[in-house]
C-alpha cells in the first residue's frame, strides 16, 4: 500500500473505519438476535443460563455497544422454566424489578434451585429407606 499524500491516507483510514463499524453493527445484531432467542433448558443450572447470557451481553459490551443488565434481568424473568414460577410471583410481590441487579436476582434464584435439590435429594433417600425396610422386614431371621 502506497499512499502518497495525506489527505490519500485519510481517505482510505476512514473508508476501514466505517467498514469494521459496519462489520462491528452486524456482529451486534447477530449477537442482540442470539440473546432474544435463547430460553433456559431444563437440565441447565441458573448459573449456567446467567453465564451464557452474560457471554453473550459482554461481547456486546466489547464491541463497544451498551447493554443494560436490567435487559438480562428482565429476560432471565422471563425465559426461566416453570419450576421457577413460584419464586418469581414472590420478588413480583416483595421486589422493583427496576432496582433488581443481575447479583441479587442470580443469589435468589440460585437458593432456590438448591432448596428444590435438598428436597427431591430428601425424597430419594426416604424412598431408598422404604425400599431396603421392606426388604429387610421380608426376611425370616434365621435360628439355629
Amino acid at each position: 500500500m502506497s499512499l502518497k499524500s495525506a489527505k490519500a491516507m485519510w481517505d482510505y483510514l476512514k473508508e476501514e473505519y466505517d467498514e469494521n463499524n459496519q462489520i462491528k453493527s452486524m456482529k451486534v445484531s447477530n449477537l442482540i438476535r442470539d440473546f432474544e432467542l435463547q430460553k433456559m433448558k431444563e437440565s441447565e443450572t441458573m448459573k449456567e443460563y446467567f453465564m451464557r447470557l452474560l457471554n453473550i451481553a459482554n461481547i456486546v459490551r466489547l464491541l463497544g455497544f451498551e447493554f443494560k443488565d436490567s435487559r438480562i434481568v428482565e429476560k432471565i424473568l422471563v425465559t426461566v422454566p416453570e419450576r421457577f414460577g413460584a419464586t418469581i410471583t414472590t420478588l413480583e410481590n416483595t421486589k422493583d424489578f427496576s432496582k433488581i441487579t443481575l447479583t441479587e436476582l442470580l443469589n435468589f434464584l440460585q437458593a432456590q434451585e438448591q432448596r428444590r435439590a435438598m428436597r427431591e435429594e430428601g425424597f430419594i433417600e426416604e424412598a431408598l429407606l422404604a425400599k431396603h425396610e421392606d426388604i429387610w422386614k421380608k426376611k425370616k431371621p434365621t435360628t439355629k
